[in-house]
């Protein structure tokens, strides 16, 4: 019997099917060496990149050491700076207030009013011919006469303030009611010193001088002999009356309670607020 050729030989499926198997397994070494070949390089990159990241961080270390040695001499030369500065200000201030006090007009762009440092720490702001804007002491000539002449006019003060101004023949001519002559020397013993008898007092936050009942009763009484103290309590109520009215309401009453003696009692305070614009005075000007 011949044999049949159609059958297939197992031994070459066998070995055609390890052929296949060997040439699959070689295309996967071969994509999967590529693949560790990338890797490689990449991780090559990466600890190249690494390393430049280091030595720039190291590098920036040294920097900011360098930087932080170097800001202690800068800090203290600095602080010298200030000092210097600090005196230079304080030396300045000192001769503006001399030369004021010697009667000088300073223009207002070159006073730091907030550190001038005169009698009664007041100072008035004018106006002159030039325009331009000065500071002087209440009522002081300028003896180098620049600027020109005073711009602010008597008819400008408040009806307070040109009382205050005149002598007591003229304010007697001028007004007959006792409470109004009573108001304009009180004003005017808060911005003479030269009248010695001065009843108000230096106030604190956001008062500049304020008086009270009480002082303002006893301060009649000084000021016109023989009255009895139920009428100068009377005059007390009429002259604070004046006060508002002729100011113009620039000044303010405040009930104030206290305590005296184990006792508490509420008293009127008649007040010069520091926000108050009094022509001629410097607002918010108080001794420290």
């Amino acid at each position: 019997m011949s044999a049949n050729t159609d059958c297939p030989d197992p031994d070459a499926q066998t070995l055609q099917t390890l052929v296949d198997e060997l040439e699959r397994l070689h295309e996967r070494v071969t994509t999967l060496e590529s693949e560790l070949s990338r890797k490689d390089d990449r991780i090559g990159h990466l600890e190249a990149e690494l390393e430049e990241a280091h030595t720039e961080n190291e590098n920036l270390k040294a920097r900011l050491e360098d930087l932080e040695e170097s800001q202690t001499p800068i800090e203290a030369r600095l602080d010298a700076h200030e000092k210097k500065l600090n005196a230079n200000k304080d030396r300045v201030g000192e001769l503006q207030a001399r030369e004021l006090e010697k009667g000088a007009h300073l223009l207002e762009e070159h006073i730091d009013n907030g550190e001038i440092d005169v009698i009664d720490g007041r100072l008035e702001r004018i106006r002159k011919d030039d325009g331009e804007s000065y500071f002087r002491l209440p009522e002081s000539d300028d003896p180098l006469e620049r600027g020109g002449d005073v711009s602010l006019s008597y008819g400008d003060l408040l009806p307070l303030q040109q009382l205050a101004k005149m002598d007591e023949d003229m304010l007697r001519a001028t007004t007959s009611a006792l409470p109004s002559r009573l108001a304009a020397k009180l004003w005017k013993a808060r911005t003479d010193p030269s009248v010695g008898d001065n009843p108000w007092r230096k106030g604190s936050t956001s008062v500049r001088e304020y008086v009270t009942a009480g002082d303002m009763k006893h301060w009649i009484r000084r000021q016109e002999k023989g009255i009895s103290d139920d009428y100068a309590k009377k005059l007390v109520s009429r002259t604070i009356d004046a006060l508002l009215n002729l100011s113009k309401s620039r000044l303010a009453v405040k009930k104030r309670t206290q305590r005296k003696n184990g006792l508490e009692y509420t008293e009127r305070r008649v007040l010069l607020m520091d926000d108050v614009d009094i022509l001629g005075e410097m607002a918010g000007s108080r001794d420290t």
